[in-house]
């Protein structure tokens, strides 16, 4: 069993995500309806663990949007239980170092190329030792996905895009925003500019390149410019915004901010 969202990365096709932050199965199947290309089971900013992520695998495997889960963090242990429900790409937060990105390659391959634990057996991803070749495919079926979020991430970022086992590189707006000094202005011309580089840097590396926004523009933007992995939205931004706005249309705001056009990701 391939990895579909691998192949289509290689292959240069693009896809189109969005952001799963409602921590909740039903909406997250009620998302894989819509038919996006990938579906961002995030685990870093949303209320998620690794039991509340396993109903939301489970419930969007029936649709064709591929899950991504994005870990809390690079811990071992942790990636080790993300591959073992059945998670086949992951993405993970604040890599800024080559030696980190190798270090994550490592954790999500089977020894001798490796470090994860061996215990698929009792694991979602080999469907309880159904699946014969599972310790000879896992390896291969894991797509890799870093995320590069401040400055010191594009200063070692051709670094780690030549890391063999990372698939693709994600720059995460907002972070990098907080990084360069612009904290909650993901739009300023300066850090605008540094996706755009960063995005052409990872792209000519040969490595998948993907960030996310809810700005239409600037999403086609980021795919002319040949990123292949692009969220366009967040479930919880457009339920928070449509809801306000019905309830304005009524009378009824509440009397509250807007909602952000993207989130601390």
């Amino acid at each position: 069993m391939s990895n579909p969202f691998k192949n289509a990365l290689a292959a240069r096709q693009a896809q189109v995500g969005l952001w799963l932050s409602m921590a909740d199965s039903y909406s997250a199947e009620a998302c894989a309806t819509a038919g996006f290309d990938w579906l961002l089971i995030d685990g870093e900013h949303a209320p998620n663990n690794v039991l509340s992520i396993l109903p939301q695998l489970q419930s969007v495997a029936a649709y064709r949007s591929h899950p991504v889960v994005r870990a809390v963090n690079g811990d071992t242990a942790l990636i080790k239980q993300l591959l073992d429900i059945g998670a086949q790409t992951l993405l993970v937060p604040m890599v800024d170092t080559a030696e980190q990105a190798a270090a994550l390659v490592s954790a999500t391959r089977y020894p001798p190329e490796g470090i994860r634990g061996v215990g698929a057996a009792v694991a979602r991803a080999s469907r309880w030792g159904g699946r014969r070749d599972y310790l000879d495919e896992a390896n291969d079926e894991v797509c890799l996905l870093v995320q590069a979020e401040t400055r010191t991430a594009l200063q070692n970022l051709e670094a780690i895009c030549a890391v063999d086992g990372v698939d693709g590189v994600f720059i995460g707006p907002a972070d990098l925003a907080a990084s360069m000094g612009h904290r909650g202005k993901a739009g300023h011309p300066e850090v605008l500019a540094a996706i755009d580089d960063a995005i052409r840097t990872i792209v000519a590396s040969g490595k998948a390149a993907g960030t996310l926004t809810s700005d239409a523009t600037l999403a086609r933007r980021y795919l002319d410019l040949g990123a292949t992995f692009v969220a366009v939205g967040l479930d919880i931004t457009l339920l928070v915004q449509a809801s306000r706005k019905l309830a304005a249309d009524f009378g009824r705001g509440a009397g509250v901010a807007a909602a952000p056009q993207a989130g601390p990701y």
